[in-house]
Order: structure tokens, then C-alpha cells, then sequence
């Protein structure tokens, strides 16, 4: 990826030009707090390409540099955490991330990430709370993506009425939200709120691909509108696509 070419050029130039260089009274920029600073924001952000490549056991060796640099980098601890999270290791993962709120407990983007992470696990009350956390934080350019974990969350905990608040604050936020689109699309397809229902559909539609669930529901949307052509073609593509999925085998039962 192009962050990750990036930031190995940066890091190369950055501690090639540390270590090759004196300053003003023969210091190394690398004795000072700031050239190590320096130093160590390249190192994560090297980490983060390999993380956005899916190369996450390479990631560990420049956020292991990192730490080495400042053991107390909310960000390096962050991005380990995202590490141990797609490599399945749980625990490490918790670590990291509990270690990365203690330096920086109202950072919105760690809470996020985090709150992700329990989510993924079950774990939806704590979940809930990181969210709650994050989105006090009214300046946070994904506030809105905040807001649509929140609703997710809450459904997952049948508490559909503040899901579905949750959610609409995701879209007054930012309209271009595909889950929260989703997520009440369904909602009020299940009280019979057709209109809206295929309103935050089509609007799903044009931001997101198809998946099981979404196909299935816009097969009933397209029957209730008495739209054949799109229910079959929905049909089509839900058969072909996901034969063994437990949508398909629900429209099977359906169509008996």
C-alpha cells in the first residue's frame, strides 16, 4: 500500500538522517528527545502500513523499535493492540489496548478501536461503555462511524429503541453510513414501515456491496412493492452467491 511504501521511505530518510548528522555543538540528533520522537512516530506509522497490508507479524518489529524508544506511546501500544487483534491473540490484544487508554484515556480514536475489539469478542457491554467514551469527544472526524458502533452495540443487547437513536445520530452526522442504513432498513422492514425501510435501503444500496443478509431483505422489500424483477434478480444472486448460508436456506423455506 502506498502508506506503507511511504512510511519506510520516511523512516529510512528520517533515521538515516538522525544517525548521519550532528546539530549545532556536535550533538546526535539522536540524543535528544525530539529526534527520538522523531524516530519513534516513523517507526509506528511503518507499523501501521504493514497492519493495512495484512503483514501484521512484520508490524511487530518496527512498533517493538518504537516502544523501545518510549515505552509509554499510547499510539505504538494502540497499533500492537490492532496487531494481536487480527492475529487472533486476545489477551495481548486487551493488553495493548488497556495500556495504550492509561496514557491517553480520552483519546476517542483508542476507545474506538477498542470498543471494536470487545465487540468482536461478546463482550457487549463493555463495548457500550468505550463507545459511550469515545463519542464525548465532538471534535472526532469519525464521530459518526461512533455513533453507528454505538447502535450496533445496543441492538446486540436488545435494546432496540436506543439503537435506533443511535443509529439516526450516526446518519444526521454523516448520511454516508451503510450499516446504519442497513441496520434500520431492517428495522423498519420488522414494523411494517415499508416506505422508509426501502428508503435507507436504496440509499445502503448505492454506498455498499450485497451480502446475504442484504440480498435476503431486499428480496422482501422488492415483494411487498410487487417488484418481481428485482426479487428474482435478488433471488438469482443470493442462490449463487451464498447457496449455503442460513439466508438462503430462510427464503427456501419462505418460498415452500
Amino acid at each position: 500500500m502506498a502508506i506503507t511504501r511511504f512510511a519506510a521511505v520516511a523512516l529510512a530518510l528520517l533515521v538515516g538522517g538522525l544517525a548521519g548528522c550532528v546539530t549545532e555543538g556536535d550533538r546526535n540528533p539522536m540524543d535528544t528527545r525530539q529526534g527520538r520522537m522523531q524516530a519513534r512516530d516513523a517507526y509506528i506509522q511503518l507499523g501501521l502500513g504493514y497492519v493495512q497490508q495484512g503483514n501484521t507479524e512484520q508490524a511487530k518489529v518496527p512498533l517493538k523499535k518504537a516502544l523501545e524508544l518510549d515505552s509509554s506511546s499510547a499510539d505504538a501500544h494502540a497499533a500492537l493492540g490492532l496487531v494481536f487483534q487480527a492475529q487472533g491473540e486476545t489477551d495481548l490484544a486487551d493488553q495493548e489496548y488497556r495500556l495504550a487508554l492509561r496514557e491517553r484515556p480520552h483519546d476517542a480514536r483508542i476507545l474506538n478501536n477498542y470498543g471494536s475489539f470487545l465487540y468482536e469478542q461478546g463482550r457487549y457491554k463493555d463495548a457500550y461503555e468505550r463507545f459511550t467514551q469515545a463519542a464525548e469527544d465532538s471534535l472526532y472526524p469519525e464521530r459518526a462511524r461512533v455513533f453507528e458502533n454505538l447502535g450496533l452495540t445496543a441492538l446486540r443487547l436488545n435494546q432496540v429503541d436506543l439503537g435506533k437513536e443511535n443509529l439516526e445520530k450516526s446518519l444526521r452526522l454523516d448520511r454516508n453510513q451503510p450499516r446504519a442504513l442497513f441496520e434500520l432498513a431492517q428495522l423498519a422492514y420488522q414494523t411494517r414501515d415499508y416506505v422508509p425501510s426501502r428508503s435507507y435501503y436504496q440509499a445502503f444500496s448505492q454506498l455498499s456491496p450485497q451480502d446475504a443478509r442484504s440480498l435476503l431483505l431486499g428480496i422482501r422489500l422488492a415483494e411487498v412493492f410487487n417488484d418481481r424483477n428485482t426479487a428474482a434478480s435478488y433471488a438469482l444472486q443470493l442462490k449463487r452467491l451464498y447457496p449455503n448460508s442460513p439466508e438462503y436456506r430462510q427464503l427456501q423455506s419462505e418460498q415452500k
